[in-house]
């Protein structure tokens, strides 16, 4: 099954002080590139994760997200006892000083929010404790991109077997151009003789026109790119990871369209090989995506 290395998956896992949402995102790449957008994972599970995520997604560019939403009692945070007291009675003393009144009210509201009187710790959301449900999230995400890549895979692999089904059908189109290639080519040799009024030796022209004909002969490019067309598809159909080597293949079957245009020498045939050209860029394009 072709897998496209665009994806995507989002896992949730509720654990005692809230919920975790974990999201992974996939592009192209050339190899495994993990980023951990997030400070959650402690050092030691970080390296499990990357190891886990780039074994399961072998390649692409890969962003993972960790969001954090605390539940209501363990967002509650907690008030510095002493650290308040001390503040308030020193704060009272400063404004009985002072001769300025004040009420205990206001007093207190201007204590919780001098510095430390309001303990705001984070808790540490994953550790030996929460880990195991945690990994379990990680499964469950990174299964949703493999999900994902599979679906996507195969639309590509439709795209791109049409594409190259396309370029054989235009080559059938090069061939049918064959016979009146040649014709035209004899048709302007004897016409450019004529005009210059040169006198052909029959047996000698002959001789030309084959010599002529045989640099202009593209068997030997039709024959490759038929049968680099069909070691494409069959990497397609065999390989697990085809998306490298698929570019190879690529080039060679864009060596032999370019050959063939080169010594087309009609205007019909020329006009295939544009479609052809256009074909093939489109099959690379796609080809990029593929893992």
């Amino acid at each position: 099954m072709i897998k496209s290395m665009t994806g995507y998956g989002k896992s949730e896992v509720t654990l005692p002080a809230g919920k975790l949402t974990i999201e992974i995102r996939t592009l192209n790449g050339k190899s495994a590139d993990v980023n951990i957008k997030s400070s959650m994972l402690p050092k030691d599970k970080e390296l499990e994760v990357r190891a886990r995520i780039a074994n399961s997604l072998v390649r692409g560019t890969i962003d993972v997200f960790l969001n954090f939403e605390n539940s209501t009692t363990s967002a509650a945070r907690q008030i510095n006892a002493d650290v308040a007291l001390s503040y308030y009675s020193q704060a009272k003393e400063l404004a009985e000083k002072a001769g300025i009144a004040s009420t205990d009210i206001s007093l207190l509201e201007t204590v919780l929010s001098m510095p430390d009187v309001i303990d705001s710790k984070k808790a540490e959301v994953i550790n030996e404790e929460t880990w195991p449900a945690v990994s379990k999230a990680f499964d469950e995400c990174i299964a949703a991109v493999c999900n994902y890549r599979n679906v996507e895979g195969e639309v590509l692999r439709k795209d791109v077997s049409s594409r190259v089904a396309k370029i054989l059908s235009l080559y059938d189109g090069v061939e049918s151009l064959e016979t009146e290639r040649i014709d035209s080519a004899r048709k302007r040799i004897l016409k450019a003789a004529e005009e210059l009024q040169i006198k052909l030796d029959k047996e000698r022209f002959e001789q030309e026109m084959v010599y002529y004909l045989e640099k202009l002969d593209i068997n030997e490019e039709k024959v490759r790119l038929r049968q680099h067309c069909k070691y494409f598809m069959d990497t397609l159909d065999a390989e697990p990871y085809p998306g490298k080597k698929l570019g190879f293949i690529i080039q060679e079957m864009g060596r032999e369209i370019n050959t063939t245009g080169s010594k087309a020498n009609h205007a019909g045939i020329q006009k295939l090989v544009v479609q052809m050209k256009d074909e093939l860029e489109k099959i690379r394009e796609q080809s990029m995506n593929i893992l």
